[in-house]
Parts: structure tokens; C-alpha cells; sequence
């Protein structure tokens, strides 16, 4: 094989793991953008969280209440 012929072929090597490697990246991105997409889509809004707050809080009143009454026993 001709020097040349080996420099086109490495050339040609190099190129095509370029090409393999922005195409893996490409791909990457997009799915990355997917992901980023459904967290905005499936992410908790204010309103949400403050429900979710008032009835945990409200559960921790009752706890509270059951353990004053507990405690007023004894």
C-alpha cells in the first residue's frame, strides 16, 4: 500500500469517529432536551406545594392534640 493511500484511509478514520461522535452528541442533546421538557411539564407549582404543606401541618396539629390530650392523662 502507498503512503498516500495509508494517509487517505487514517484521514477517512478520523473524519468517520468525528462524525460518529457529534452524531452521539446530537443525540445526547436532544435527549437531554427531552428530559428537561417533562421536569418543567411534571414539576410541583406553588399552589401545589402549599396544599401539600397546609395538610401536612394540619396533620402535625392533630399529632400535637392527640399527644397534649395523652399527656393531660397522666
Amino acid at each position: 500500500m502507498e503512503m498516500s493511500g495509508l494517509i487517505d484511509l487514517l484521514i477517512g478514520l478520523v473524519i468517520a469517529g468525528g462524525g460518529w461522535w457529534v452524531n452521539r452528541m446530537a443525540n445526547e442533546q436532544k435527549r437531554l432536551e427531552i428530559l428537561l421538557n417533562r421536569t418543567r411539564e411534571e414539576y410541583a407549582t406553588k399552589f401545589e406545594l402549599r396544599e401539600d404543606m397546609r395538610d401536612v401541618m394540619e396533620a402535625l396539629n392533630r399529632l400535637d392534640a392527640k399527644l397534649d390530650k395523652l399527656m393531660s392523662r397522666q
